[in-house]
Formats: structure tokens, sequence, C-alpha cells
């Protein structure tokens, strides 16, 4: 099966449609799929309700897809490095399921294991149960959360092999796994792509089962918060 693709536009080519749910690693700038977030934002795809740990900046990762309205709904953990974010949800304009960061994440390795739901305390007493079925098991409540199962999902790694088996780097890793299993289809960019066999088995991060098409690009890795000093003379 060739999973290798030239580039964003082509791996995205038949996949996309509006209302669609898109899963996306990442969190805040680290490891997220800019080259494939660019592509839908081109390829004007609306409606999208979207799976992610944030949405990145106002121009930069999925912030870029909300200034051009593109999304009507973020299942998301945090939004405060993203004014437009703030700016669309208190006017109403965008719809927002607050997740618990380690929920979100629960959530979408769920719905990439084939679990249609789990129980968690995570939340219990607050707006997060609310509308949501609680449980008792051994004398303490728990809610149910829903598995995530994505139209697609967009992820970034850092080396793959034809065969899509993929190493992440270090912190870059994050919500991408997760994110990836739980899409029906899985389009992953890396930095490079190495000949079959080359990389460690003990090495893998996610194997290539679980990624359908590969794209190999250059990626700008923006820094969210740069925070420096003076430098003091000596």
């Amino acid at each position: 099966m060739k999973k290798i693709y030239p580039d964003a536009k082509s791996a995205l080519d038949g996949l996309l449609f509006d209302g669609m749910t898109i899963a996306a690693g990442g969190f805040g700038l680290c490891g997220i799929p800019e080259l494939l977030i660019a592509a839908i934002r081109d390829a004007g795809t609306k409606d999208l309700t979207v799976a992610s740990n944030n949405a990145g900046v106002d121009d930069f990762g999925l912030g870029i897809l909300l200034q051009t309205k593109q999304v009507k709904k973020m299942m998301s953990s945090y939004v405060g490095e993203n004014a437009e974010f703030m700016r669309q949800y208190l006017s109403g304009e965008l719809e927002l399921e607050f997740n618990p960061q380690g929920t979100l994440a629960e959530r979408m390795r769920a719905g990439g294991a084939g679990i249609p739901g789990f129980y968690t305390k995570t939340g219990v007493g607050t707006q997060i149960a609310e509308g949501k079925e609680h449980k008792d098991f051994d004398g303490e409540t728990y809610i149910l959360e829903r598995g995530i199962v994505a139209d697609i999902s967009i992820v970034k790694a850092w080396k793959a092999d034809d065969t899509g088996n993929l190493v992440f780097r270090k912190t870059a890793r994050n919500f991408n796994p997760p994110a990836a299993t739980c899409g029906k289809i899985c389009i992953c960019e890396v930095e490079e792509i190495v000949p079959r066999g080359s990389l460690d088995p003990d090495h893998i991060h996610l194997p290539g089962i679980y990624v359908h098409r590969l794209i190999e690009g250059q990626h700008e890795k923006r820094i969210e918060q740069r925070t420096t000093r003076k430098r003091e003379d000596s």
C-alpha cells in the first residue's frame, strides 16, 4: 500500500467534506501538523468540528482555520493563547466542548481502541458533568465520557519509514499518538522519511498500521511564547 504523497494537498485529496470531524495532534505550537492545517484552510472546507488540545495562536496552527471561520466547533482543553478563539466563543460564533486534558487524551485513545465510552472521576461535581451519565463504583461517583472517532486525523512526527511507522521527537509526541489512532484515516507529516528497516523497532512510537498517508516537508516550528531577559555585562 503506497502511503507517501508529494504534498499536503494531495494527501488530503478525496477526504475533506463540509461538516466533518478532525482530530489534530499537537500541544500549543509543539508538534502541530502545520502543513496539513494550511492545506485544509486552502481547500475551504467549512463547518468543521476539531478535536485538539487547543487551537494554536491567532495567526498560526489551528488559529488560521478560526480566522477564516471554517471551524464550527472545538473540542479542547485550553483556549488561553488564542484571542480569536475566545472572541468567537464569547460572541456565540463558535461552539466549544471543554474537556479536561487527560479526559480529551483518553477519549481519543478510547476511540482508536474501539472503546465507545469510559467512566472517570474527573469533572464530577462541575459543569463538565452536566448532562452526562453518573454511575457509582465502590462508593465513588464517576461520569461517562464517550470515545472520539474522527473522520480524519492529522498529526506531526519527526521520522517515518515508507510503511508509516512513526517516531516522535521528545515533547512533540504529546497528543499526536492518540489523535492518530482515533481517525478513520490518519494523515501524517514528518520531517524525514527514512528507508524501510532503518528504524529500530524498539524506538517506534506508533506502528504504521494506524497511518494511511504520509508527507515529508519543511516546518517553521514557531515558538509560542519567547521569554528573554536583558543580558548582564560582566
